[in-house]
């Protein structure tokens, strides 16, 4: 697959292997593994972070192999309210990151435009999840706004 906004090949990446039972390894039960999930996320940890800890830590390579489900749908499952999707939500942050810089450094080109990239970026990520009904159909991509509502 290529990249959005140059004109290379991207990378290629190691596929996982297809298995709908949990391996042998893995001590955990189903529970257990959703109580350590929630517990994570309540340290402030993000979805990603805490598939990595489990990876790493508890030798869970899937905790949708283990529960059945997906990580974030067992953390709506318990009550969390997930706004923003976790991607949409990091690009949301590295282009602040990147405005702020730009207001100190009003002549840094190059960075103008890679903030223009993450804005389409954005722009196209939240048309799709408007599309798929995770986004409300009015949202729409404030920087102002955002930078309040996720700092």
């Amino acid at each position: 697959m290529a990249r959005m906004h140059k004109s290379r090949r991207g990378k290629s990446g190691s596929k996982k292997v297809y298995r709908n039972t949990p391996p042998e390894w893995v001590e955990m039960s189903k529970e257990d593994v959703v109580k350590k999930i929630l517990e994570l996320y309540n340290e402030g940890m993000d979805p990603s972070k805490i598939g990595m800890i489990l990876r790493d830590r508890y030798g869970i390579p899937s905790v949708r192999q283990i529960t059945g489900k997906r990580l974030v749908e067992i953390l709506k499952e318990n009550g969390v309210p997930i706004k923003y999707p976790e991607d949409l939500k990091a690009l949301i942050k590295k282009a602040l990151k990147l405005r702020k810089h730009l207001e100190a450094h009003k002549k840094d080109l190059h960075n103008r435009r890679g903030l223009q990239l993450i804005e389409a970026k954005i722009w196209r990520l939240s048309s799709y999840y408007r599309e798929k009904g995770v986004l409300p159909e009015d949202w729409s991509y404030d920087p102002e706004k955002l930078r309040v509502e996720l700092s």
